[in-house]
């Protein structure tokens, strides 16, 4: 298990003497104790960057961060090797699919706010750090999902390889392009020998279909021989973006027969279904499991949930081995992170559109040079974070419009550093805070108004409302005064204190790919 980080800091070392001793050159660590962090080899003067960005995988499910019924051996290591942050969120989504903002809000390190479009097109003023990277010499390699413009894909890579644009496909029959120099990426649809092998599934816009290689096999397959065959000089950012474990949830059979549905447990929050409307029972991922919920079903549901999962830690684990093959690992800051989580039965719901714990939460994992290792850290903070960090551990200067921050503070373990409170939004109709301790969650549903207050300290499964004490209405008024006014900062126009939110223009109700 990782052990909370306790660096002998020097209070004389600045931000500044770090980028100083990287631009120079042979930074072995950016803390001030070299002892706790990976040492990156002398002379180089940026790090390596590989991004491993699963799709759909929750907070909660990797072993080495307490999860005792998943195997993941491969992000283990990661979790020792590396610092793990355990309060790491995404802010929200405006439509169903809730991973296309995510994604879009990883690679600008911008708002919710600010993006256009629901997060589907990155606006060319919009820098995205695998683009800011191929600027300042990168070599910039992207495989897997892009659930976001072609353009910018295009802007972004100088080469890669099984490119899949869009947000779902079945697994062992990936719709993807080639890479191609032009970055035109045409809504072509090529003749396939043999049409009966895509599933009866109608795709636009791909070069082929690879029949039956699972898609985790796949994109690791493509950084897999980008590592085995990189010999040039030039640092790289490779960007290897996994559909899994996304539904329909399938995987080769010896890692199903790993987990068997009767011996996992049920979530502790499991519900028959919501005790409410949330304003988003019958969106698509809710159908994915009959009503009420049965327990038979969602163990079912868990143990495929889990048995993808394993399956893509094999092929995260023959991505690092190409890595340490390569010689490169020393030199190479590995980001592993997921767009969102997932319901499974939790709160009596199936998908990720809500603003609990399992829809919001996921996992982040930093490793590599200037990293303290087998290290947990409890900082609230958001994926828009991971741009400004990896700017500072490798002395890319941060492009304007950033809003996430740095998270370089708290890797160095300055006191008083990081987030005091998130804010989370999904579409027109849920709004929640979040702070070390409370969890505020409003909902606006067709002019009525539903509160919930947890305290995520004696209840972090969110099951006891306390909205409806008495002894926390001072509290429910101060945590929303807070979200309000974190609302404001990010560019959220929804006004609280109005009691229709001051909603002019729904973003609609159900629907959305995912």
């Amino acid at each position: 298990m990782a052990k909370p980080f306790d660096p002998s800091a020097d209070p004389h070392w600045t931000r500044r003497d770090f980028l100083k001793g990287l631009a120079a050159g042979g930074l072995a660590c950016s803390l001030p104790s070299l002892g706790g962090c990976r040492r990156q080899r002398p002379g180089l003067q940026r790090p390596n960057l590989l991004f491993l960005f699963a799709d759909d995988q929750r907070f909660d499910t990797i072993r080495a961060l307490g999860n005792p019924y998943i195997q993941t051996p491969h992000l283990d290591s990661l979790v020792e090797s590396g610092t793990a942050f355990s309060r790491a969120y995404i802010m929200g989504s405006h439509s169903g699919a809730v991973c296309m903002p995510s994604r879009a809000m990883l690679l600008t390190g911008r708002s919710l706010f600010r993006l256009q479009e629901r997060g589907r097109v990155i606006p060319d003023d919009h820098v995205m750090l695998p683009e800011l990277a191929r600027r300042a010499g990168y070599v910039t390699f992207g495989t897997g999902k892009w659930h976001n413009s072609r353009p910018a894909f295009a802007r972004c890579f100088s080469d890669g390889d099984e490119i899949f644009f869009g947000g779902m496909s079945d697994h062992w029959n990936v719709p993807v392009y080639d890479f191609d120099p032009g970055g035109e990426y045409a809504e072509r649809t090529p003749v396939i020998p043999n049409p009966a092998s895509s599933n009866q599934v109608t795709y636009r816009g791909y070069d082929h279909i690879v029949d039956g290689k699972h898609s985790s096999e796949l994109f690791s397959d493509a950084a897999v021989t980008f590592l085995d065959r990189y010999q040039d000089k030039p640092p790289f950012l490779l960007y290897v973006s996994y559909t899994a474990p996304h539904d329909p949830r399938s995987m080769p059979q010896s890692f199903r027969d790993l987990y068997d549905p009767d011996s996992i447990p049920l979530p502790e929050n499991f519900l028959p279904q919501h005790p409410f409307d949330n304003g988003e029972l019958k969106v698509r991922d809710e159908l994915l499991a009959g009503f009420p919920r049965s327990e038979e079903e969602v163990r079912r549901h868990i143990a495929e949930y889990y048995a993808c999962i394993t399956h893509l830690d094999a092929q995260i684990g023959r991505v690092l081995e190409a890595l340490k093959r390569s010689g490169r690992y020393d030199d190479t800051i590995i980001i592993f992170t997921g767009d969102n989580g997932l319901a499974l039965g939790q709160h009596g719901l199936m998908g990720k559109q809500s603003l609990y714990e399992h829809s919001v939460h996921v996992p982040l994992i930093l490793s590599g040079p200037g990293i303290p290792v087998d290290t947990q850290r409890a900082d609230l903070c958001y994926l828009n974070d991971i741009f400004p960090t990896l700017c500072d551990l490798t002395g890319l200067e941060s492009p304007g419009g950033i809003w996430g921050e740095s998270l370089l503070p708290l890797l160095r373990g300055e006191a008083g550093s990081g987030r005091d409170a998130l804010f989370f939004t999904y579409k027109d109709f849920q709004r929640a805070l979040r702070t070390g301790r409370w969890k505020l969650i409003l909902y606006n549903v067709g002019g009525r108004i539903t509160t919930q207050l947890f305290d995520l300290e004696t209840d972090p499964w969110e099951r006891d409302n306390l909205a409806g004490r008495a002894e926390h209405w001072e509290r429910i008024a101060g945590l929303t005064r807070r979200l309000q006014e974190l609302m404001r900062a990010a560019g959220d126009t929804t006004d609280l204190s109005r009691p229709d939110w001051g909603i002019a223009e729904s973003f609609g109700r159900g629907g959305g790919s995912v």
